[in-house]
């Protein structure tokens, strides 16, 4: 048909790079995540030293990939999300770097997907856990529950991505790549606008250090040059220190590590001797549960948790702490 769109060219790496700088290339053209990227390029870097490491992924083909991903199922134990995840990251390099078709369905020996309810504290070892924190990691512990955010969407949060007025917190990019909204809880709202206000006065102390620039998507900093200068763009939870972008090799403020607030969640679970193995999405699955607990209708607790089917968003109805003693048993209706 003469009015059909024509499908966008597919974008083709550089033939003169190597291989492994030939997979950063597209990834950073698709805008992947700098972690994904790390992730995807130590797969394929696996994939190629099991086969020996001189031998190219273009001269292997479907079977090996199958051959790989069994052995680290039966070899390696890995978990099915982390074999889900080396295959996602070959299934990438055949397709968008190297342009070749993985003849035939792959089917590796499985790992076993074992199937646990999900680890929730009760209201009040939530707040014995809460109240043995200090500072920055507080503030962010009481988000993860507050708001049901993930860890790195937590990490993530930009100036921008807060709204005071309407109580409302934008997640941006989070799983899956989707951008959801959630609550602000009330009684953080001072405490997070202080946080903010001493990252502005951080920014325009960088300003006059001659920098004050973070990292925004390359698609949106090639569109508007100067918006990784303006202060909707900073990091929430910025960095004490500046430190060198790894793509851009600029100075550059950068958020704080996801390491600090999980440790400082190990140790507060450990102060407040509880004893459940806890960690920052607990804190996530508790936000659902008690959510559920509180009467929120599970379609909208769905679109608050960012899960793309009510399935997975029902797994927290199995861990509700639920009255029967109100129940009335049908031999009584007898």
């Amino acid at each position: 048909m003469e009015n059909q769109k024509k499908s966008k060219p597919k974008f083709r790496p550089n033939p003169d790079l190597k291989l492994m700088e030939q997979v950063r290339e597209v990834l950073r053209y698709h805008h992947y995540a700098y972690r994904t990227e790390q992730t995807y390029c130590q797969w394929i870097l696996r994939y190629i030293y099991h086969f020996g490491g001189k031998t190219h992924p273009n001269k292997l083909g479907a079977k090996d990939v199958e051959l790989f991903l069994s052995h680290l199922a039966t070899e390696g134990k890995v978990s099915a999300s982390t074999q889900r995840q080396a295959l996602n990251a070959l299934v990438f390099l055949y397709r968008e770097v190297l342009d070749m078709s993985l003849a035939g369905e792959i089917a590796p020996v499985r790992s076993k997907k074992q199937q646990r309810p999900p680890t929730v504290l009760t209201q009040a070892e939530v707040q014995s856990l809460l109240a043995v924190m200090t500072g920055r990691h507080a503030l962010m512990a009481k988000l993860l529950y507050g708001g049901g955010l993930r860890l790195m969407e937590c990490i993530r949060l930009r100036i921008q991505d807060v709204d005071f007025g309407q109580g409302l917190i934008f997640v941006r990019g989070g799983k899956g790549g989707k951008d959801r909204t959630t609550i602000l809880p009330l009684n953080l709202r001072d405490e997070l606008q202080a946080q903010v206000e001493a990252v502005k006065a951080l920014h325009y102390k960088d300003f006059e250090e001659g920098f004050g620039e973070v990292y925004i998507p390359e698609a949106l900093a090639r569109k508007y040059p100067k918006a990784g200068r303006e202060t909707g763009w900073q990091w929430v939870f910025s960095s004490r220190e500046r430190s060198l972008d790894p793509r851009s090799g600029r100075q550059m403020r950068h958020h704080v590590l996801e390491s600090g607030l999980q440790k400082a969640v190990k140790r507060a679970v450990e102060q407040a001797a509880i004893d459940k193995k806890v960690g920052c999405h607990t804190l996530r699955h508790s936000f659902a549960t008690h959510m559920l607990e509180n009467g929120v209708n599970i379609r909208v607790l769905q679109e608050l948790l960012g899960h793309a089917d009510v399935k997975t968003t029902e797994i927290y109805t199995h861990v509700m702490a639920r009255d029967i003693r109100q129940l009335q048993s049908p031999l009584d209706r007898l």
